[in-house]
């Protein structure tokens, strides 16, 4: 699926990015990953169509675009997209329960080995 002129594969995914595992009306973002530097609408949509093994988006890489805004097409950097419940650009809602696995998209300050 092409999702404002990117390419966004997974199962079942519409014109926002809502896949078969995430379907809400909020569920309106996709998270690039850096082993293959393609978004995804989650984690298990990655691990569905892709041979091989998920990288998280490094810490050091948190100021660049990593993640995609399916209601409007804005790319969002981690920094700008963590801790927020709406789209900056366009005010889609996103949903609050996708901060539960932010440890599966994005390097954590712990797994950095930083304080």
């Amino acid at each position: 699926m092409h999702v404002h002129g990117h390419e966004v594969p997974g199962v079942d995914v519409d014109a926002e990015t809502r896949c078969a595992h995430y379907g809400t009306e909020r569920d309106v973002v996709a998270m690039k990953f850096a082993c293959c530097e393609t978004y995804y609408p989650c984690f298990r949509c990655h691990e569905e169509r892709t041979d091989h093994e998920t990288e998280r988006w490094p810490l050091e890489r948190r100021a660049e675009p990593a993640v995609l805004c399916g209601a409007c097409g804005a790319e969002l950097a981690v920094q700008e997209y963590m801790g927020v419940d709406a789209c900056p650009e366009c005010e889609a809602r996103f949903n609050p329960a996708c901060a539960d696995h932010y440890h599966m998209y994005f390097e954590q300050v712990d797994d950095a080995g930083n304080a």
